[in-house]
């Protein structure tokens, strides 16, 4: 069963059209991977199925239910520059600030809050670290952070833009193993990366984008090196094509 579908998503900004008539559909348990240039609109899509912006027409669903104001039953996890990390807050905090949509004006955490959060950084191995502020974190687990908080929210579909960025090797092996873990458990994964060759590898599906749907399917599927020079606008002789073969 799909747990998120999009249909004819088209999207201007600033007169300007970004994405055009997009179509994607990512089914419960699976890691799907949403990969194109710079400038392919890949955060734009994200922004839009979480309403962080208003498309110029398309369709979103849930769960097989059309998605609603509120976003139920999705969680984002934003690239980690777009969080403020000098603020004096504990990891804990920070995980609850998920969850603020959920507390109302005037409500403060209950118990089941609390619960929330406390399963979302044990799901992420940052359990001992709840208290620690979040200024003193590494790279890897400011990551661990903001999927917690994304967690947090029980969503079925997790959202993440560029979670392998700038962060070491062993620091990528640890979150792409979070991530199988978490499709494995049911929740529907799709993420922007540009790291192909751990695309390649570690993804049930790839979604190549370059302003519209430019291909789709299971990495032994998109073999064609066409459709990658079509989605990147590089040659035969293009270094990217080599890691298409190596994969």
């Amino acid at each position: 069963m799909s747990a998120l579908r999009v249909t004819g998503l088209t999207v201007d900004l600033g007169g300007r059209r970004v994405l055009t008539d997009v179509d994607l559909v990512v089914d419960k348990g699976e890691f799907v991977g949403l990969v194109g240039p710079n400038g392919a609109g890949k955060t734009t899509l994200l922004r839009a199925v979480m309403g962080l912006l208003r498309p110029s027409g398309g369709e979103f669903s849930v769960d097989g239910e059309p998605l609603r104001r509120g976003r139920a039953g999705l969680g984002y996890v934003p690239q980690r520059h777009e969080f403020a990390w000098d603020f004096p807050i504990s990891v804990q905090d920070v995980v609850m600030t998920g969850r603020t949509g959920h507390l109302g004006l005037f409500r403060g955490p209950r118990a089941d809050d609390w619960r929330a959060v406390a399963r979302a950084l044990d799901r992420v191995r940052m359990g001992e670290l709840r208290t620690r502020p979040v200024g003193e974190l590494s790279g890897g687990q400011r990551q661990r952070v903001l999927l917690a908080r994304a967690l947090a929210l029980r969503p079925s579909v997790l959202l993440l833009d560029e979670p392998f960025t700038g962060l070491d090797m062993p620091t990528q092996e640890l979150l792409s193993d979070l991530l199988l873990e978490l499709a494995g458990a049911g929740h529907a994964v799709l993420t922007t990366t540009h790291d192909l060759a751990g695309a390649l590898h570690t993804c049930d599906r790839l979604v190549l984008l370059n302003r519209t749907v430019v291909g789709a399917g299971a990495p032994a599927e998109l073999r064609d090196e066409r459709l990658w020079m079509d989605t990147f606008g590089v040659s035969e002789r293009s270094p990217l094509l080599k890691i298409l073969k190596a994969g």
